[in-house]
């Protein structure tokens, strides 16, 4: 174990969990969140876009797929605990980390005052979808704003800035979140995301094979989380990059 890392931070009382997609969070964080969530905090979750280009069907109607997306992470949030989602409805592919977009995520941050903020890394090394990168610059730039008053004046929001950041999908993690006992709760979440099984968690939900898929990928999930808490020398973690001068 080396030295500057840092294994679990102090129950929070509050978090906002910021996530390009439905799904993204509960990859990146879905058993810290669920720990919080059952030791008291208020966990609320912002999800980005629609959803809209999340399948392989030519011919899928994408309203359709918007909503049962919608209804996927609402089930997913309530088996993590999850107090409150709200949506954005930008659209799937498309995201950018322009001003509109600041404003709407600041409004988030200073509407729900959260001590821990989550969010994608946008750092992180050869990453190739533009949505996971422009949500971790808007999480990024949002907080910058959410803390100063000159910033959308325009939303009468008190500022606020949150204790700590931490960053999922972690180029260079420091900090690390001990989760046994929650990986489960982090695979059941998942598997409520059923029109990704396919496209993220090779489960194809019409094969006599996909109860055995539906195994491996948990087993997947747990041999992940035993990976990331290696460096840390914890049999199961969740790793992300931990941003504290805010």
């Amino acid at each position: 174990m080396t030295t500057d890392i840092s294994i679990d931070l102090p129950p929070p009382a509050s978090v906002l969990a910021i996530g390009a997609h439905a799904d993204d969070v509960e990859f990146g964080a879905g058993a810290t969140l669920a720990k919080w969530a059952t030791g008291g905090a208020a966990v609320r979750l912002l999800v980005l876009t629609d959803g809209s280009k999340g399948t392989w069907e030519p011919g899928a109607s994408l309203p359709a797929l918007v909503a049962e997306r919608r209804r996927e992470q609402e089930k997913a949030a309530a088996v993590l605990g999850i107090q409150d989602v709200s949506f954005l409805d930008l659209v799937d592919g498309e995201l950018t980390s322009g001003r509109p977009e600041q404003a709407l995520v600041c409004a988030a941050i200073r509407t729900a005052r959260p001590e821990v903020v989550i969010g994608h890394d946008p750092w992180q090394r050869y990453r190739l979808h533009p949505d996971h990168r422009h949500a971790g610059f808007l999480v990024t730039d949002a907080i910058v704003a959410a803390r100063d008053p000159h910033f959308f004046p325009e939303q009468a929001l008190e500022p606020h800035r949150p204790d700590r950041l931490l960053l999922f999908e972690a180029d260079a993690p420091d900090h690390f979140e001990h989760v046994d006992g929650f990986l489960d709760t982090k695979v059941e979440a998942l598997l409520c995301h059923r029109s990704q099984w396919e496209t993220t968690m090779a489960i194809e939900a019409a094969s006599p094979d996909a109860d055995a898929q539906r195994e491996a990928f948990a087993s997947r999930v747990i041999e992940e989380a035993a990976a990331a808490g290696a460096p840390a020398g914890l049999p199961h973690a969740e790793a992300f990059k931990l941003i504290e001068d805010l």
